[in-house]
């Protein structure tokens, strides 16, 4: 059984999804989901219901059964591919993840690599799909993407600018980027219609304004998360 712990927005679901995926498939082992985090977490949501993954929630009997915060010491004096709580350490590809021998782990960290899963691209595509039908505001959202050649640009700020701890971590990307990246595109786009997606949406209507016909997504609240990324997916270019 592999068990993946799941924390942080809809991005971080993704990741953590897509590697505890691939560790079942290649060893034919039941895929379980511990969504149990988000009933103290604040800041985001389980979102995954929304796509069309293998959805079986863990069991506290299966968190039992592993014992992993029991045996956390222990743990962390055998070697990575012995242990059956895998808690990630870098932010670079580990390969020693995939290397484990024991048939019960449970998988702690973000995993963001796409090298945790490629080999299985295929099933992740198909999997990774939202089943929810859009509706109104998104549905014609959609069309309107659909009609153009529309470039999606997503600025991230919320905890990354209202957290400083978080913020002294990650950083946040400054603004030239975004207008150095919109020149980019407009150079080898005809004609571009750039559509904005981003958590803190008042923020980006005063301060990201351009010469291009521009669309400020702000509809969605955080638990339609899956509804920008699906309308993000829509477009032809991204920043």
């Amino acid at each position: 059984m592999v068990i993946v712990g799941l924390t942080g927005g809809l991005g971080n679901q993704l990741f953590q999804y897509a590697l505890g995926r691939r560790i079942a498939y290649d060893r034919n082992l039941p895929l379980k989901l511990d969504a149990n985090g988000f009933e103290n977490y604040r800041l985001h949501a389980f979102s995954l219901q929304h796509f069309g993954i293998r959805q079986d929630f863990v069991s506290p009997e299966d968190i039992a059964r592993l014992k992993v915060r029991k045996r956390y010491r222990i743990q962390k004096l055998l070697p990575m591919n012995w242990r059956s709580l895998i808690i990630e350490r870098q932010f670079e590809f580990d390969p020693r993840v995939l290397r484990t021998v024991r048939r019960h782990i449970y998988l702690e960290g973000y995993w963001q690599s796409e090298r945790y899963f490629k080999s299985i691209e295929p099933i992740l595509r198909k999997e990774l799909v939202v089943t929810t039908k859009p509706e109104g505001a998104n549905l014609e959202m959609a069309e309107r993407i659909q009609r153009v050649d529309g470039v999606s640009v997503h600025i991230r700020r919320g905890d990354y600018v209202s957290d400083k701890t978080t913020s002294n971590y990650h950083g946040v990307i400054p603004l030239e980027y975004y207008f150095k990246a919109v020149e980019v595109i407009a150079g080898v786009v005809a004609n571009p219609n750039f559509f904005i997606f981003s958590d803190d949406p008042e923020w980006a209507r005063q301060h990201f304004s351009l010469d291009h016909p521009c669309t400020y997504v702000a509809h969605n609240r955080a638990d339609r998360n899956y509804e920008d990324l699906r309308l993000m997916s829509m477009c032809r270019h991204h920043i």
